[in-house]
């Protein structure tokens, strides 16, 4: 079955705990609250984790939606502007 399909790189949780599989991704967001899983990020890793298992569709895309969604509260600081700014 293509649900116990492996990633290529495990994905690692927050907690230590590592996704090994798109089923382990899939129960990882189905456990998630409502009101956290009903987020668009979240919804995004789900259905292109559905593209990749029953679709054949890139494994890359449904890491990069899965690690994107885990991260989405995440601070991204800025890098300092290199040139100062004109008045």
């Amino acid at each position: 079955m293509a649900w116990f399909k492996r990633f290529y790189d495990p994905i690692i949780l927050p907690d230590g705990r590592k996704l090994l599989t798109y089923r382990d991704a899939a129960e990882y967001i189905t456990a998630l609250p409502k009101a956290e899983r009903d987020a668009a990020d979240w919804q995004v890793a789900m259905e292109t984790l559905l593209l990749a298992a029953e679709r054949d569709g890139p494994e890359m895309l449904a890491r990069i939606a899965v690690k994107r969604a885990l991260n989405r509260r995440a601070e991204r600081p800025f890098p300092p502007p290199t040139k100062p700014a004109k008045a």
